[in-house]
């Protein structure tokens, strides 16, 4: 008997694979988003293990301008800037994993580093004028940069996590998304803690 192959352009298997990827995640990312935040003993190795959880579903919640990759399996960069503890939590976390067809791989940088070509940018300890800098020079290229400095978030950094009613949270900047040329999915702004609309 002969079998029938249903054959879907490109643009429709893309939304399904998006739509099913969604489905799948947001249990995971409204989990860490109402996880209880660690406790002030434990807060060094706890807080890594849930900020890299959540830079890891942050991939699969984002889409970046087109161009932003150079084929459609070419990976997902995420930089760690001056937190290498965080960079080697990470590195555990997505290894073997993939975002949206992208394998997910960990760049670290030094501090003050050029970000290059990354998708997704770290900032770990850094002084005001440190952070200025990178966030500035972020600015030309669709990057998405999360930090958990206030200091960042008032610069431009487009995530902020936050810790609120004791729990690990992460606030958002719409504003300074839509200039990075970045779209958050709706069902990620929906586990944030606050959304900055894209106004001033």
């Amino acid at each position: 008997m002969a079998q029938l192959h249903l054959h879907f352009p490109h643009r429709i298997r893309q939304a399904w694979r998006r739509a099913l990827l969604s489905v799948l995640l947001l249990p995971l990312l409204l989990a860490l988003a109402f996880a209880p935040a660690p406790s002030r003993a434990e807060s060094t190795p706890i807080e890594r293990q849930i900020k890299a959880a959540y830079l890891y579903k942050f991939a699969g919640f984002v889409e970046w301008p087109e161009g932003s990759f150079v084929r459609p399996d070419s990976p997902l960069v995420i930089g760690v800037m001056a937190a290498d503890a965080m960079a080697e939590q990470l590195e555990r976390i997505v290894a073997g994993h993939s975002a949206n067809g992208h394998p997910l791989v960990v760049k670290r940088l030094r501090k003050g580093e050029p970000p290059g070509h990354v998708h997704m940018l770290f900032l770990g300890a850094m002084d005001k004028a440190a952070l200025q800098e990178v966030i500035a020079a972020a600015r030309s290229q669709p990057l998405l940069t999360v930090s958990d400095n206030e200091d960042a978030f008032a610069a431009g950094c487009i995530i902020n996590f936050v810790v609120a009613e004791d729990r690990l949270r992460f606030d958002v900047a719409l504003k300074n998304a839509a200039a990075a040329r970045i779209r958050i999915s709706a069902r990620m702004l929906s586990a944030a803690y606050r959304v900055q609309q894209g106004v001033s």
